[in-house]
């Protein structure tokens, strides 16, 4: 099981780290060090930013550390390593021949979902307290949920991107996995230092998208939401699916850009490869009508939250691939039909565990307006206190 492609044991300010989060009798609770797991996308000073490709095998350490890096050293974290992902963060299954693809390790017959595969079973196995992973088109929401773990794509720009990978975009974000909501809370207030207290939820109305989803899993989403107490009511988003469809043809056209000079070496996994040149006939025209869908569906999905404070959906409408019938990753990015949206809106979403159906992962999105991130967390803290106590891991 390929988690780490990189081991580190890098200490931040403060003291010492015990045992499964243990505090040593002889250590203050204030000097225990919470661990974290770092996307290969994410620079760490004297690492090299490989993102999971041979074709970046050789390239030299980094220089500093990018400032999510700093800011969790700075707040006391200890690095424990570098993950494992989907080559050049473009996929979603996790798979990766050359720098290894992690074992699932609650759900093992499926993949674990991509691209910060790594991130997201390092949590789900306990080797980390948190994680970070960058989303660009779901690539925190899909693993968290393949996994069981909590996952949050923050506000478009909130937290800070210098020192990852691609330095250009217009929709990536980097964001942490956890298996509670407390320790996912504090992760995002070491690398935000803008996050504050998460508001009382109280009065706030959830309303439930509907979306084309498996029955059971629309089913599950709709208890879970109900249980947590708040007022709840039908809503509908109309341009789910050309968001969709315009936010791959953004996403094309800035992976070509961050990393199509790559594929004339040769040296990218073939299925990546095919995306790229794929990605690199993406028409201006296909551009300019995706940035007037964005405008559009930005729109819409900030006048429905101005009444309706928090949206729910599933983050994945059916469950995750086993990993035996995921090799052909370009015929699976239909995975992320509910999350690539909010990408392109920008705005804030996480992804929340619930009890598995039939053996198989099930996960609930929340979504908040922009820069209401602390509420989001609040929501989902209370979602999530609401769940069976099976249903998450701890």
């Amino acid at each position: 099981m390929t988690i780490f492609v990189q081991n580190l044991d890098i200490a931040g300010v403060g003291g010492q780290r015990g045992p499964a989060g243990a505090v040593p009798a002889s250590v203050t609770p204030a000097h225990v060090m919470p661990t974290v797991a770092i996307k290969d996308t994410i620079d760490i000073a004297g690492c090299p930013t490989r993102a999971g490709s041979r074709a970046l095998a050789d390239t030299a350490p980094a220089g500093e550390h990018a400032e999510v890096v700093a800011a969790l050293l700075a707040k006391g974290w200890r690095i424990v390593g570098k993950t494992t992902m989907h080559e050049l963060a473009f996929g979603t299954t996790g798979i990766n021949q050359w720098a290894g693809t992690p074992t699932n390790p609650h759900f093992p017959a499926f993949v674990p979902g991509g691209s910060s595969s790594g991130s997201a079973a390092a949590v789900a196995a306990g080797l980390a307290d948190a994680a970070l992973g960058t989303d660009t088109g779901g690539s925190v929401r899909i693993p968290a949920a393949c996994c069981g773990v909590f996952g949050l794509k923050p506000s478009f720009g909130r937290v800070s991107r210098k020192g990852v990978l691609p330095g250009r975009t217009t929709l990536d974000c980097v964001g942490p996995f956890a298996a509670t909501m407390e320790r996912l809370v504090a992760c995002m207030a070491a690398i935000d230092p803008g996050f504050g207290t998460l508001p009382d939820p109280s009065g706030l109305t959830i309303g439930l998208v509907a979306v084309d989803a498996d029955p059971a899993i629309a089913a599950a989403v709709r208890r879970a939401v109900e249980a947590c107490g708040l007022p709840v009511r039908a809503v509908r988003l109309t341009g789910m699916a050309a968001a969709y469809d315009a936010g791959l043809s953004v996403i094309n056209a800035e992976t070509w850009a961050a990393c199509g000079s790559l594929v004339a070496g040769g040296l990218v996994g073939p299925d990546v490869a095919q995306r790229l040149l794929a990605a690199s006939r993406t028409t201006q025209d296909a551009l300019d009508a995706a940035e007037a869908v964005r405008t559009s569906f930005t729109a819409e999905v900030d006048a429905l939250l101005e009444t309706t404070p928090i949206l729910a959906l599933p983050t994945m409408a059916g469950p995750p691939p086993q990993i035996d019938n995921a090799a052909d990753t370009s015929r699976l990015v239909g995975m992320t039909t509910l999350v690539r949206p909010f990408n392109l809106s920008g705005h804030p979403a996480i992804a929340i565990p619930l009890p598995a159906i039939d053996g198989a992962p099930v996960s609930l999105q929340l979504v908040a307006a922009k820069g209401a991130d602390e509420r989001l967390c609040a929501v989902a803290a209370l979602v999530a206190a609401s769940l069976p106590a099976t249903a998450v891991a701890s």
